[in-house]
């Protein structure tokens, strides 16, 4: 059974940063990618964040490329989403996600999630 476990959330100042992690519990770790995902308002979980299951590719959605950098230890099964510069409209519940051999920006790519960890960006 696989298990994504979320940590770093907080609260931060605008203009700050914050780092979470997602440790991953699953045999063949290195054949996942991962993602993030938090909800937009009022609607789904959207993407924020990607990276291929060798690490060598990430990608990013359009209003957090250039601030948010994701990374992977596949050595240590964990995830992380380097998030600097944050804005107000940063605010939600992060999640974790990974889809076997997935890459792309959809929910559908991705079968195992996390719980979420609170982000909240104060003005």
């Amino acid at each position: 059974q696989a298990q994504l476990v979320e940590s770093g959330g907080g609260l931060v100042q605008a203009g700050g940063s914050l780092t979470l992690a997602c440790a991953v519990s699953l045999d063949t770790f290195s054949k996942y990618g991962l993602a993030w995902f938090r909800p937009a308002p009022g609607k789904e979980r959207s993407f924020v964040a990607g990276i291929a299951w060798g690490g060598r590719r990430t990608y990013y959605s359009d209003t957090t490329k250039g601030r948010f950098t994701t990374a992977r230890d596949n050595d240590r099964n964990m995830a992380y989403l380097q998030m600097n510069n944050l804005k107000t409209e940063d605010t939600a519940v992060y999640y974790c996600a990974a889809g076997l051999w997935g890459l792309g920006y959809s929910r559908d790519t991705y079968q195992y999630w996390g719980r979420g960890t609170q982000v909240t960006v104060a003005a």
